[in-house]
């Protein structure tokens, strides 16, 4: 085996002898050879998010728009580990008591994002924020008798359903070798490196992955790791970026290009594919927030402007662009209107030819903005 990334550790002995995988720490891998192939991907992806960034601050409502994006990343991200529910189940106004153990497990993401983001501003990234985000995604749901906001104590292994570890795909570091692994990547989180801020990023999500610090959640706190860590280095200043659709469409190149850098140290070969996922994701991120600010745009126009009446339609407008699946009660207690008032607005938006019914029913009736669910539900 190439030790460039790490080497197979012998553990207990007899019958229940295993290996495990210890990763050697980033800042000590050899260096990255950036090739004319990476040197294009890295130009492209860089310029790509740096279009999006600006496009991002440009839009009217920034914080409608992040809400949906936020949302749209924990479903896809969470579809990658097997959930199976769709936008409109969480965005459904009955989500909160009715919501199956799937659309918890998104809401939950969307809380644990929220939470990531807040906390950057009083904590750096290290391994307190990381437990205290793998907290928030597990509270609650499925997984939370696997320790939530805990690093394990006892060995993991990922294979498929019900595997034994003598049947694993790949067995992650023993609990030892875990911390130290963490300590080393706390320390590759805040050091000033001369590698592209992209590179950086592929090589924690990598790392990250390769430790496999907790019992569940993995997964969707390495991705969401990946925004955390450009946010953080100033790449993005909003959560306008959905990489986790590119990893689910490649699901198992995704896995197999991981493998390869522990099999034979080619950091190379993933390093390309990961700034080819980023790519297309701010590519589809700038593809869609021009057609959530045209579609905004067109639709503001329909509002007419004057007297407290339009006012309050407008404020339903604003509602239904963080909210485009709703009820006329909880819209009206949520901007504290009368029932009435937002019946009359939700009247004069279907007339206007924004909201359309989705329910035959005399009460609760439910409406949806269809024009922007269209637009959000690509690629879910």
């Amino acid at each position: 085996m190439n030790r460039r990334a790490g080497e197979f550790v012998k553990n207990l002995s007899g019958d229940a002898a295993y290996q495990s995988f210890k990763p050697i720490p980033l800042q000590a891998i050899s260096e990255i050879n950036i090739d004319r192939v990476m040197l294009n991907h890295l130009i492209r992806a860089n310029r790509k998010l740096a279009e999006l960034d600006i496009a991002a601050k440009l839009i009217p409502s920034v914080p409608l728009f992040v809400s949906m994006y936020v949302r749209k990343e924990a479903l896809l991200s969470s579809q990658i580990e097997g959930t199976q529910c769709t936008l409109d189940d969480v965005l459904d106004p009955d989500s909160d008591q009715n919501a199956n153990l799937d659309v918890k497990d998104v809401v939950n993401y969307v809380k644990a994002v929220n939470y990531a983001i807040e906390r950057m501003e009083t904590l750096p990234l290290c391994k307190r924020y990381l437990r205290e985000v793998h907290g928030k995604l597990l509270e609650g749901v499925r997984g939370q008798d696997k320790m939530p906001g805990e690093y394990r104590v006892s060995q993991n292994w990922i294979g498929p359903a019900n595997c034994s570890l003598k049947d694993a795909r790949y067995i992650p570091p023993n609990v030892e070798d875990m911390n130290q692994a963490l300590n080393e990547l706390e320390e590759y989180f805040n050091m000033e490196r001369e590698e592209d801020i992209l590179i950086c990023a592929a090589l924690i999500h990598y790392q990250f992955e390769t430790i496999h610090p907790f019992l569940d959640g993995n997964g969707r706190v390495g991705r969401l790791l990946i925004l955390i860590y450009l946010m953080s280095k100033g790449l993005l200043n909003q959560p306008v970026i959905y990489i986790s659709h590119f990893l689910k469409k490649n699901q198992i190149e995704y896995y197999d290009r991981m493998s390869e850098v522990r099999r034979s140290g080619n950091y190379e070969q993933w390093i390309n594919f990961f700034l080819e996922a980023l790519y297309a994701a701010a590519k589809d991120s700038l593809e869609m927030i021009q057609r959530l600010a045209s579609l905004h745009d067109r639709n503001i126009e329909k509002i007419p402007k004057t007297n407290r009446s339009k006012d309050n339609l407008r404020a339903l407008f604003d509602y239904i662009e963080q909210h485009p699946i709703m009820d006329i009660k909880r819209t009206a207690d949520a901007l504290h209107l009368s029932y009435n008032t937002v019946a009359a607005g939700v009247k004069n938006l279907q007339q206007a030819g924004i909201l359309s019914e989705t329910t035959n029913a005399s009460r609760n009736r439910v409406f949806a903005y269809e024009d922007y669910l269209q637009i959000l539900r690509k690629d879910t």
